[in-house]
């Protein structure tokens, strides 16, 4: 199964354009089974057009899982699931911190072949002692049950070496190289990462660089392929 993570940036690109169309067409370009979405809109855009969620929810052949985490009177804005696996249970998690935007995930079970599979999509802050505390309540949550056919899926915001701000969540999955994601004309930052948990992976993420990718978000989507759950 091919799953992807993409901070959409409201679906505006490096050239300044709102374009959700863009995003679509970046989504047909990965064909993935499971992708995870940072950065969506809930609220209807100027001029008259309906909310991003409206549209990436209507993909054909995915069942969407919505995870918002800024609630105010423009409507919603947050995180996005996106399937082709059947949904069995969704849990929504709180990491905001104090002073800060507020943060969140949106944690998933999945009927993937013969298993369950657990998926987790998430954005980090941006301040760096928000993403100890971030990374500390995810791991707990990977840890309950443990060696569970876990992904996370997210941007994570962690640019600088040895990831000290989310080493807590690293130690809990798979060791793997993360691929550099943003800015996306010209990637100097692995912002956006696929862990996994009790799963093989084909082999390492990878940004999807497409002409397309480059211009339609600030952040080139991540890619994995991996093997189903035993």
């Amino acid at each position: 199964m091919r799953v992807a993570s993409y901070n959409i940036h409201r679906a505006v690109g490096t050239d300044r354009q709102r374009d959700v169309a863009r995003i679509l067409a970046v989504l047909g370009e990965l064909q993935a089974d499971i992708m995870g979405l940072q950065e969506v809109d809930w609220h209807d855009e100027p001029g008259g057009h309906h909310a991003q969620f409206e549209y990436l929810a209507g993909l054909p052949g995915y069942e969407a899982v919505v995870g918002p985490n800024l609630r105010d009177h423009r409507g919603h804005y947050g995180n996005l699931l996106l399937t082709r696996f059947p949904v069995r249970a969704v849990r929504h998690h709180n990491l905001s911190f104090a002073g800060r935007e507020p943060r969140g995930a949106v944690d998933v079970d999945l009927a993937v072949g013969n298993d369950d599979l657990r998926v987790i999509v998430t954005h980090l802050g941006l301040c760096a002692g928000e993403r100890w505390r971030q990374a500390r309540q995810l791991r707990r949550l990977l840890q309950q049950p443990p060696d569970r056919p876990t992904v996370l899926l997210g941007d994570l915001n962690d640019w600088l070496p040895g990831n000290p701000s989310v080493r807590p969540l690293l130690a809990q999955c798979a060791p793997c190289r993360h691929p550099r994601t943003f800015p996306s004309r010209r990637p100097l930052l692995a912002l956006d990462r696929i862990l996994t948990r009790a799963l093989r992976a084909a082999g390492p993420p990878a940004a999807h660089r497409s002409a397309m990718a480059r211009v339609a978000s600030d952040h080139l989507p991540v890619v994995a392929d991996l093997y189903l759950p035993d």
